[in-house]
């Protein structure tokens, strides 16, 4: 009997984000745990400045703020061919003969701008080849804070108090937007750009002239930036695996040191913060959450798998969606697997699970019809 032949799993990872070195952290946790019996791993890495290059023989090696990283080397002149449709990525070395990688599924890796925001899914939609994770609007959805709020408020899920501005909006009226928010949302704010991920840019803000410098800060990372009321609160987070029937972890809590849980505090600071699996939390108000968590989900148009973050009101335990990750991060002790794990999925599993998910919804895609009538 013939040998069945390995599914060639492609773990594409770095990219143009603030995120890059988070990214190859989670993708040497991927590229470790999947399944050699199963699969076939391909590595392919994205630069800084957007140029892909397929890793020939990946390796994890040391970093000094992350632990252990996949390396990204920058070897080959490589051409990503989306245009062939035949339900894989191809990907050709112009420099080598023109040596092809064909892959079957895409385990996007990626967090933060052009990875996790509906960017490069469009790009696989394209190429018509199955990928892990949220389509295009379930991704470009949840790394919108601006829009991501204002679909969990009309789907009755409870939202912080913000509001967003642009850079001519900030530009024209800045003494306005500032006396507006301190009116409207109170002291503290957060102040954070709208489309980013693992709080980058994001501050406190104590004093009304501080505002100012704030703003301007996360400017540099976004066209929009969001100010947010702050609440005095714990940090409590969910993951959800699935695609129309998506189904809730057990709840975790994050346990910031820090003044709060900031991008020094997640992957600078080894003691940044705690992670508490479960949360402790009466049983009635985390199954509430546990809800709210998939029907965020489903509200957002998500898929494959997220992680719901909630800001739990330490006085009046209030709770309230604070975002949707739909690239979390994958170190094996990033929150998102922990909290699959303690609910009885281990890593490996997981990826099988996410792996399944996405060639279900490719199946789905390619039985609907693309002729008129």
């Amino acid at each position: 009997m013939a040998q069945r032949s390995k599914m060639k799993i492609g773990v594409l990872y770095g990219g143009r984000s603030g995120e890059h070195d988070v990214s190859l952290c989670s993708a040497a946790s991927v590229v470790a745990a999947l399944d050699k019996n199963k699969y076939k791993v391909t590595a392919i890495g994205i630069d800084r400045n957007g140029k892909w290059y397929v890793q020939e023989k990946p390796e994890i090696v040391a970093h000094k703020n992350f632990g252990k990283v996949l390396a990204l080397k920058k070897k080959g002149k490589w051409l990503v061919n989306h245009f062939q449709q035949n339900n894989q990525l191809r990907l050709y070395d112009l420099k080598n003969k023109n040596k092809e990688v064909a892959i079957d599924v895409v385990f996007p890796v990626l967090h933060g701008t052009f990875g996790e925001d509906g960017t490069l899914q469009g790009l696989l939609e394209l190429a018509m080849v199955p990928y892990v994770g949220a389509d295009v609007i379930g991704s470009s959805v949840g790394m919108d804070k601006n829009i991501a709020k204002r679909l969990l408020k009309e789907a009755g899920i409870p939202v912080v108090s913000s509001i967003t501005l642009n850079k001519q909006q900030w530009k024209n009226n800045a003494q306005n937007i500032i006396q507006n928010s301190v009116d409207k949302l109170g002291l503290p704010l957060f102040v954070k750009p709208v489309c980013t991920g693992s709080s980058v840019g994001i501050k406190k803000v104590k004093e009304k002239e501080s505002l100012i410098k704030a703003i301007n800060f996360a400017f540099q990372f976004d066209t929009r930036v969001m100010i947010e009321k702050a609440i005095d609160c714990r940090e409590i987070e969910c993951a959800v695996l699935g695609n129309d029937n998506p189904e809730p972890s057990i709840l975790g809590e994050i346990i910031p040191k820090h003044e709060f849980y900031s991008y020094e505090a997640k992957y600078i600071d080894p003691d940044g913060a705690a992670l508490k699996i479960p949360a402790q939390i009466d049983s009635f108000l985390a199954d509430k959450i546990r809800k709210i968590a998939v029907d965020g989900y489903a509200a957002l148009g998500c898929s494959g798998m997220a992680r719901v973050d909630f800001f739990l009101d330490k006085k009046t335990d209030e709770f309230y969606l604070n975002e949707i990750n739909t690239i979390p991060g994958f170190t094996s002790i990033s929150m998102y697997p922990k909290l699959w794990e303690a609910t009885g999925l281990k890593y490996d599993k997981l990826l099988d699970k996410l792996i399944e998910l996405a060639l279900e919804r490719h199946k789905k895609k390619l039985e609907i019809k693309t002729e008129g009538i």
